[in-house]
């Protein structure tokens, strides 16, 4: 299940101070996991395609990959959380890695087992249907886990999350989390210069957020990055983390990024370069938070 890209706000309330607190930490139910599974299943046969793999993403893709590579050496172990249609499972393959791809939609699963059989890559890459909320059916110890453009977003429970990542990974091994953030600069301003204030809000609401793909439901979380660590904290010391996408449009704006081209490029530049400095590293579309088991 890669993360909810180019999603459409359809319901959102204000609480009151004390509700919020509630939502915050009441977990999804069984339902609420249903229609987020639902909603992957309805777009995987076209995932491929703009919704989930345009320019914007793939640079996105390739941050993560050489991060992870610069981090856990070819010929180890790695999890794949949400791996959505195996698009980054087959690229550790090809880099040398032995990888478990797991997703909650068992129709990216599959698409993630024709990518593999395609590539030939099956000795390498065990795709499982498999949600976040379900790592405690996983047995094995691996070198790294790694997660792509918001799966974690979607989990239920990240404290439960943190417990299992610390019980599957080895001493001294890494996580690798790509998450949906809280404070987007590029989404404030492209909806509110067109009178959308409502939507250019919703990374603010707290607890779990109903956004809509493909006349779905996903059932999603926003986290700043000190909000999200604090889940993992317990078993996992902070290495680092970075802004995705800061500077560069959001991945559900690749038309305006197709049209401008050149100038959206330079932004890119100044992702890479400034992407990582305190205070503009907790803003973006995403954030890469790197983490180590303590």
């Amino acid at each position: 299940m890669s993360g909810p890209h180019k999603l459409e706000i359809v319901r959102q309330t204000v609480p009151s101070a004390n509700a919020r607190q509630r939502q915050w930490s009441a977990p999804l139910d069984d339902g609420q996991l249903l229609d987020t599974q639902r909603a992957f299943d309805s777009v995987a046969a076209d995932y491929d395609g703009p919704r989930g793999n345009n320019e914007l993403i793939q640079r996105m893709r390739l941050t993560l990959w050489d991060t992870v590579h610069s981090e856990v050496p070819s010929g180890c172990r790695l999890l794949d959380l949400g791996c959505g249609t195996g698009i980054d499972a087959v690229e550790f393959a090809r880099r040398g890695f032995h990888v478990v791809a797991t997703d909650w939609s068992p129709l990216m699963v599959e698409r993630t087992r024709l990518r593999v059989a395609a590539a030939a890559l099956q000795s390498r890459v065990t795709a499982t249907h498999l949600g976040v909320q379900q790592l405690d059916q996983l047995e094995g110890e691996f070198d790294g886990i790694y997660s792509n453009f918001g799966p974690l977003n979607c989990a239920p429970d990240l404290r439960a999350v943190a417990a299992e990542c610390a019980r599957l990974l080895r001493p001294g091994g890494t996580l690798f989390f790509s998450v949906m953030g809280r404070i987007c600069p590029w989404e404030l301003g492209y909806y509110a210069l067109r009178g959308r204030f409502k939507r250019a809000g919703v990374r603010a609401a707290r607890g779990a957020t109903a956004v809509g793909m493909n006349g779905h439901t996903i059932w999603t979380y926003y986290y700043l990055p000190r909000e999200f660590y604090r889940a993992f904290a317990e078993h996992f010391s902070l290495k680092s983390y970075r802004a995705l996408s800061l500077f560069m449009p959001p991945p559900y704006l690749v038309d305006y990024y197709r049209r401008r081209r050149h100038w959206c490029e330079r932004l890119g530049r100044l992702d890479d370069r400034l992407g990582a400095l305190p205070l503009l590293r907790d803003m973006g579309d995403h954030f890469l938070m790197v983490m180590r088991r303590r």
